[in-house]
């Protein structure tokens, strides 16, 4: 088993955080940031919890001008958020649908709105309002002098630049996910149903120490599969089929994102050749992947050499993006995403193309962007199609 690192962050992080938002909010005019969101929410403060999958309960932080964050959040979360680097932490009983946190939002903010602050709340692409429509608007009427501005880009230049601690968190999660899929075939085989190679996929995972397997797709068909986020099926693995499985597993809350190809028993030559051209499209990707080029540079490197073959005029919107606490965040590398690429950001590169008779092809590596170029997180698949 991999040796894991620390788990967690020191205050000092999330101190460094706090301040280079604040930086950025005195630049925009910000009196603060209105925060709903669990990756948000946890960049900021360490907490840290599945609780979140359920919808009953709203989570709210709010980053002042100055000073630490503020918690407004259900009592059953208190006890972990103290663990936390924050001192103001504001609780109610919840689930309390009259009243599920707004008084304690008013008390807080009531003293901006009063003075016309402005304060930031995410409101552009791939972002949610973690809590009711309705609340939200009763809230804004409640606070009818704020002025509320879109913070979107503050929080996304924040994250997309990773610290040292996080990029050992994705470099050891990446690892485990590589040594998963190095094991792939010694639990893979002809006549395997296909949702069974999913279990043994997951249990591989965690003997390996990853911490859960949350995404996990892939395809098998003969020649070829035909699409790339389908549940398995009981259909078993058979002769000439090519299987690709793609991951997100993660490890103290840090995702990885790749998949791998395989052939079972034999490779045909269409997919022999769609697998060389994403392996040369992945290179051109992981070559382009310098500072001070951009997603949109990286997208035409990759399908430069995707064009060689496709023969499907498929589009799948982007290839490739941004990695961290979420399975995908921003950057996307596509011809409409001009982000200028800076050191430090973890991205994945995952060229995709149709070819034969409506079948396609992904693969996908993650990587970190240093001073002098990529380096690879994920063990870099192998030159050929392997076969099981």
């Amino acid at each position: 088993m991999i040796p894991a690192p620390e788990r967690g962050f020191t205050k000092a992080e999330f101190a460094a955080r706090t301040v280079r938002a604040q930086t950025l909010m005195a630049e925009q005019g910000l009196d603060g940031l209105f925060l709903m969101t669990e990756p948000e929410v946890r960049y900021f403060t360490g907490f840290h919890t599945l609780f979140w999958q359920s919808p009953t309960r709203p989570w709210f932080l709010f980053v002042p001008a100055s000073g630490k964050p503020i918690a407004v959040i259900p009592e059953i979360g208190a006890a972990l958020m103290r663990q936390t680097w924050l001192d103001d932490i504001r609780t109610w009983s919840a689930p309390a649908p009259a009243d599920d946190g707004l008084s304690l939002l008013v008390e807080l903010l009531g003293p901006y709105a009063a003075r016309g602050a402005r304060v930031g709340v995410m409101k552009g692409h791939e972002t949610m309002l973690r809590m009711p429509l309705g609340d939200y608007e009763r809230l804004m009427s409640l606070l009818a002098g704020l002025k509320v501005q879109d913070a979107t880009g503050l929080i996304r230049s924040l994250r997309m630049v990773k610290s040292e601690a996080e990029i050992t968190k994705l470099r050891h999660i990446c690892a485990l996910g590589s040594d998963t899929f190095s094991s792939v075939p010694d639990f893979a085989f002809q006549g395997q149903a296909f949702e069974d190679t999913f279990r043994a996929f997951r249990r591989k995972a965690l003997e390996l120490g990853a911490d859960d397997v949350p995404y996990l797709v892939g395809g098998a068909d003969q020649g070829g599969y035909h699409d790339v986020i389908s549940p398995p099926s009981r259909r078993p693995l058979q002769d000439g089929d090519i299987m690709m499985l793609d991951t997100g597993a993660t490890w103290d809350g840090y995702f990885c994102d790749f998949d791998r190809n395989f052939a079972i028993t034999r490779a045909d030559d269409k997919s022999k050749q769609a697998y060389d051209t994403l392996w040369r499209a992945t290179e051109a990707g992981i070559e382009a992947a310098r500072p001070g080029a951009t997603c949109r540079d990286l997208f035409h490197a990759m399908q430069n050499v995707i064009s060689e073959m496709d023969d499907q005029g498929g589009d799948v919107g982007r290839l490739g993006h941004g990695l961290g606490m979420q399975l995908t965040e921003w950057p996307s590398h596509a011809a409409f995403d001009d982000t200028v690429i800076a050191e430090n950001m973890v991205l994945t590169l995952e060229p995709s193309l149709g070819y034969g008779d409506g079948r396609i092809m992904v693969h996908e590596e993650n990587i970190v962007v240093r001073a002098n170029g990529a380096e690879l997180l994920t063990r870099r698949a192998e030159l050929e199609l392997p076969v099981i």
